[in-house]
């Protein structure tokens, strides 16, 4: 059976780029929003994502403004302002500016999510590993192939990716797989339903 190494190499091709994407803080997009000679402190707050713009000296008259990537600056705040919005353990995570590579590449703001990002992966590897068996069993029969590990990988993949997203709180994810458990679940059951028919078909031999 002879692969086509041309769609594996594109497949990682893309996902180095889209890993590539996520990683660029790309705040040079954003220079015309700060404060001339403000300190930048990029930083995730649940599903937000912006820069804490840090202007003043370190000894008290600091004042603070967050600038999100979407929608427009908040208003100044000084430093007892913005700890009575966020509290002080969610200031001190904040303005200590995390820069491990680790949680900016994967978006999340500490280890105890690191947990539900590796069942994420899983999740996506299992749903997209159903492709790449349907795509080795169409080469093997010379004839485009579904099997039925397509499905039952569909269904396990697609409900640990709903679980994920719903964890992550993107309707978007959320939305997308609730449709398609119910389809994968629906084919399952059309072949069991037809495996059974075939079987009770069958003539049964005297002894």
């Amino acid at each position: 059976m002879k692969l086509k190494w041309e769609a594996l190499l594109a497949m990682v091709a893309l996902v180095a780029l889209g890993f590539w994407l996520i990683y660029q803080p790309s705040s040079s997009r954003y220079e015309g929003n700060f404060r001339e000679g403000a300190e930048l402190i990029e930083y995730r707050l649940g599903g937000e994502r912006g820069w804490l713009e840090v202007a003043g000296s370190g000894d008290g008259d600091r004042t603070f403004r967050f600038v999100p990537r979407v929608g427009e600056p908040s208003a100044v705040l000084t430093e007892s302002e913005l700890v009575a919005v966020l509290g002080p353990s969610q200031v001190e995570a904040v303005t200590r500016g995390e820069s491990n590579a680790v949680f900016r590449l994967l978006n999340i703001t500490g280890w105890g999510s690191l947990a539900w990002v590796v069942l994420g992966f899983g999740a996506q590897a299992v749903f997209a590993g159903r492709f790449m068996v349907q795509w080795l069993v169409s080469e093997r029969e010379r004839k485009s192939t579904v099997p039925d590990i397509f499905w039952w990988m569909s269904l396990v993949g697609g409900s640990l990716l709903f679980v994920y997203f719903v964890w992550r709180q993107d309707p978007v994810g959320v939305f997308g797989q609730s449709s398609g458990i119910v389809i994968y679940a629906r084919n399952l059951r059309l072949i069991d339903k037809h495996k059974r028919r075939e079987a009770s078909q069958q003539p049964t031999t005297g002894a």
